[in-house]
């Protein structure tokens, strides 16, 4: 099994609009082969002193996969091409992270 953190910058103002469109890929993904779980998260306050500032523009999809094939095989999924079509403009830049539990 493998873990994914995908950090997402959107353009300022355009994360409720982006999300939308990510809630309409994420059925998609979820009946993929090999998808454990997958699903965006946004920053939330907290009291905890070591948090980082919240990050209002930023989501991060939280992934896990059966195996580093299972993630290539959705990363060229028809419906990711369209999803990516779809968010154009509205992303600055994405981060992967990909982890293996220790």
């Amino acid at each position: 099994m493998i873990h994914v953190l995908a950090t997402i910058d959107v353009q300022p103002g355009k994360r409720a609009e982006f999300l939308t469109h990510f809630a309409w890929v994420t059925p998609q993904v979820r009946a993929e082969a090999g998808c454990i779980e997958y699903g965006a998260a946004v920053d939330t306050p907290t009291p905890i002193a070591v948090q980082p500032p919240l990050r209002p523009d930023v989501v991060v999809v939280v992934e896990k996969w059966e195996s580093l094939a299972h993630l290539h095989a959705h990363l060229a999924a028809p419906h990711m091409g369209e999803y990516r079509q779809r968010v154009t403009g509205m992303v600055k830049g994405v981060s992967l992270q990909v982890l293996e539990p220790a």
